[in-house]
């Protein structure tokens, strides 16, 4: 894990679960790497399940070359089956990421980009997390973190997640409002080097049309909005939520509150489908990720789109080097 060209940040990248198309895609993504010569890539996995899949896809000079290396835990010790939720792979994945966090803590890496991982299969291997972020929040002892998406230059922050919509809308209120822009652009302003512009999507239908079709954004969003303000942060809204994303995408602002998942993932997934990437807010480590899943219906089959990872890893590489 010694690399010639050590004045270079080093980006570690977890394979993902060994089941699904995580593997070929981290491989594919340095094959087709666009800040080639920025970056050392070390690939935390099992070696030889890389070795066979970089074998299977025609990428195993992937593995030869002078800015590539594998972390190799050997944890792959039973057969699995591709394509399936199995303990074995669960257990692995999650050993991956644990293992990343070690070496940024003793100044290995510089930064985690994460292949995906089954929530199952996790479970299956003993480990009650639902997903990276909670697992990735424990291990560095993370209290406030928030779920973001980067595509270019729309980014947008979520206020919630995975819940029913009318749970979401329950969640819109002032106190929350305030706390997630606060610490949105406290972590902007981390990651860009600058002081962000941050817009807050409507909720309802054109923001609500000055109270025709709704009351959160008087009631709620708007006092948010003013209170921050007050202290200082470049906060504007709230925009109506079917043009702000777009407005924010040509520049006009440096991110999106988010109001609720799909009000989010819609637009990062239609202007930028295959290539955004999901940002970990909060924790002290830089985490990118892939915006899919495991997708367990295509792994092994080599048809597997690799331009999320692809982005993924360049944007960990980007945003440790200030770039």
């Amino acid at each position: 894990m010694v690399f010639d060209a050590n004045d270079l940040p080093t980006i570690g990248i977890t394979m993902g679960d060994a089941a699904g198309i995580g593997p070929e895609i981290v491989l594919r993504s340095l094959e087709q790497r666009e800040a080639v010569g920025k970056y050392n890539a070390l690939i935390i996995g099992d070696g030889s399940h890389l070795r066979s899949v970089a074998s299977q896809f025609g990428v195993s000079h992937i593995l030869e070359r002078d800015d590539v290396a594998v972390d190799d835990l050997g944890n792959l010790t039973e057969p699995i089956e591709i394509g399936t939720d199995n303990a074995v792979s669960g257990r692995a994945s999650a050993e991956y990421i644990e293992r990343a966090v070690r070496l940024w803590q003793d100044g290995r890496i510089d930064a985690i980009a994460t292949a995906p991982i089954s929530k199952k299969a996790i479970a299956l291997g003993g480990y009650d997390f639902p997903g990276h972020t909670e697992f990735l929040a424990k291990l560095t002892n993370t209290e406030r973190f928030a779920m973001s998406f980067f595509a270019g230059e729309l980014r947008v922050i979520l206020l919630s997640t995975h819940l029913p919509l009318t749970k979401a809308i329950e969640l819109v209120k002032r106190n929350r409002l305030v706390d997630l822009i606060e610490f949105s652009s406290e972590q902007l302003s981390r990651l860009l080097k600058r002081s962000p512009k941050i817009a807050v999507a409507g909720l309802n239908p054109h923001a609500s049309e000055g109270g025709l079709f709704g009351t959160e954004e008087a009631d709620e969003i708007t006092p948010a909005i003013e209170h921050c303000r007050e202290l200082g942060i470049a906060v504007s809204g709230p925009y109506s939520p079917d043009t702000v994303f777009l407005r924010c995408s040509k520049g006009e602002f440096d991110a999106v509150i988010a109001l609720y998942h799909d009000q989010a993932t819609i637009p990062v997934k239609s202007m930028s489908f295959n290539s955004g990437v999901n940002v970990t807010l909060g924790l002290p480590l830089i985490r990118t990720s892939v915006d899919h899943g495991t997708a367990f219906e295509i792994a092994g089959k080599g048809i597997a789109e690799c331009s999320s990872m692809t982005a993924a890893i360049d944007l960990a590489a980007k945003l440790v080097s200030g770039s």
